[in-house]
C-alpha cells in the first residue's frame, strides 16, 4: 500500500509542475520576458549584457509606435534577434543616405542608437513588423541602471 501511496504523491507532484510550467511558459511566450541584450548597437541607450524586460502584447495588437525599441527576428539571420528602434512606420518616408525610401504596409524602418556600429534597416531595408517579438520597457540589470533607459524619453525623429 505505501508503494501506491508514494506513486499517487509523486503524480500529484508531477501534475503541478506541468501546470505550473504551461503557465510559466505561456506568460514568457505571450506576454513577456527577460532578455540580455548582446552588441554596440544600441549605445548609449542599452549596452551589451544589459537585461531588459519586454513585452509581447503591443506587437500582437499592432500598437508599436515611432521611437519604441523592440526585440525581432533577424531578416538576415532568423536564428538571431535583434535590440532596435522603431524610426519609420507603414506610410513614412525614411532617409537613408541620398535615398528616399518609403515604408511598405505592414513593414517598420529599425535602426539602432550607434549607428556608426549598426547593421539595421539602412542595410537590410525594411522590416516586416510580423517579425517584432517584444517591446522594451524596462532594464534591470545592471541594478545601478534600474529602470532608465538613458536616450529613450528624451528620443526624437529628425524627419
Amino acid at each position: 500500500m505505501s508503494a501506491y501511496r508514494f506513486f499517487g504523491k509523486w503524480l500529484g507532484v508531477a501534475g503541478y509542475m506541468v501546470q505550473y510550467g504551461c503557465i510559466a511558459h505561456c506568460t514568457l511566450e505571450f506576454v513577456g520576458d527577460f532578455v540580455v541584450c548582446k552588441g554596440p548597437s544600441m549605445e548609449p541607450t542599452i549596452f551589451s549584457e544589459d537585461v531588459i524586460l519586454t513585452e509581447h502584447i503591443s506587437p500582437r495588437f499592432n500598437r508599436i509606435s515611432r521611437g519604441d525599441v523592440i526585440i525581432a527576428r533577424s531578416p538576415t539571420n532568423p536564428h538571431h534577434h535583434i535590440c532596435k528602434r522603431v524610426t519609420g512606420l507603414s506610410g513614412d518616408k525614411v532617409k537613408n543616405g541620398f535615398r528616399t525610401y518609403i515604408v511598405p504596409k505592414g513593414h517598420v524602418w529599425l535602426e539602432g542608437d550607434n549607428a556608426m556600429n549598426s547593421t539595421d534597416s539602412r542595410n537590410f531595408g525594411s522590416v516586416p513588423a510580423g517579425l517584432i517579438h517584444g517591446r522594451v520597457v524596462y532594464r534591470v540589470w545592471p541594478l545601478s541602471e534600474l529602470g532608465k533607459l538613458n536616450s529613450l524619453q528624451n528620443w526624437q525623429i529628425d524627419r
